[in-house]
């Protein structure tokens, strides 16, 4: 019998995370763990309830079993993943009371061997959604290659499609960055920006109207817009926006990757039939629940806390 092919299916680059307490200079020790911006996103799914595929390559380089054991811990399908004799990329963060150290190293990695046989078309055609970043695309030109043809197969298919540009300076030019957005766009159902990472950074526009139209003029059909300035989310569905405020960020006491954990818990509700502005309320509370602890995975709540708080 086959195997049934999982809701949600990611695209993504599994790293190891190095975190410490203190500064780098003045640690002795480091905690591992694992993290990355897509499966962050898919950890937040799983703990949902969702269901989630992750499709990537793993190095042979001592960390491969922790990987690949730290995803089926988080109830993630690990079937599509291969490992080869590249190394994991690794991240290292270091919190203080006055300021974060972040260190990525990402040269070479496992990822960068993503091509167009990782996925097969079958996958594609049975899943509900398929979902990568910029970031994903940026590693190699076959990854590149991967996550176009996989969205192509999707729109083909009628299985929605949802991207995250995530541009950071770490890793990509803004010009690339566009490139890489422009080159998907049209088989995009669902995008993330940021306004002033994406949005401004990218197509200088501050404008939440003009972004919107923009998308919508290309065909996306939903457009959620995070503003720090404006302290919440704008959604964007059938010419229509509406406004969601960050949630309880009183209480925030680290950031990290909060915006890819709302894309989980946003992708969850979208895919269990929530319409698009009752997502971005549901994933305001699973990303602001994450905020109050520290760990970018760690601190990602489960399902059951994230409903006892919208109902209080």
């Amino acid at each position: 019998m086959e195997q049934q092919k999982a809701s949600i299916v990611m695209i993504g680059e599994c790293l190891i995370e190095l975190t410490s307490n203190g500064s780098l200079a003045e640690s002795s020790t480091l905690n591992k763990y694992f993290g990355g911006d897509t499966v962050t996103t898919a950890v937040a799914v799983s703990r949902m309830g969702g269901s989630v595929s992750y499709v990537t390559k793993v190095g042979n380089d001592g960390f491969s079993e922790f990987i690949l054991s730290s995803l089926k811990k988080e109830n993630i399908d690990t079937s599509l993943i291969k490992t080869n004799d590249e190394q994991n990329g690794m991240y290292i963060v270091a919190n203080t009371q006055n300021k974060k150290e972040l260190l990525y190293y990402k040269r070479k990695t496992a990822a960068t061997k993503l091509n167009i046989g990782d996925i097969p078309e079958g996958y594609i055609k049975q899943a509900k959604l398929i979902y990568s970043t910029g970031i994903v695309q940026s590693l190699s030109a076959s990854s590149r290659e991967l996550v176009r043809e996989s969205f192509g197969v999707a729109r083909e298919n009628e299985v929605m499609t949802a991207y995250d540009p995530n541009f950071t300076s770490c890793f990509m030019s803004s010009n690339d960055t566009k490139d890489l957005l422009e080159e998907i766009i049209d088989y995009t159902d669902i995008i993330f920006l940021s306004l002033k990472g994406d949005a401004v950074r990218l197509y200088e526009v501050d404008s939440v109207e003009q972004i919107m139209k923009h998308f919508w003029d290309r065909g996306v059909k939903i457009v959620v817009i995070k503003s720090h300035i404006d302290n919440g989310y704008y959604t964007g569905y059938s010419g229509k926006i509406n406004f969601t405020e960050f949630y309880n960020t009183s209480k925030a006491v680290d950031v990290t990757a909060s915006g890819d954990v709302f894309n989980g818990g946003f992708l969850y509700a979208i895919t269990n039939g929530y319409q698009p502005h009752e997502a971005t309320k549901f994933a305001s509370v699973v990303s602001g629940l994450q905020t109050q602890n520290y760990g970018a995975i760690q601190s990602i709540p489960y399902l059951k806390t994230v409903l006892e708080n919208i109902e209080a």
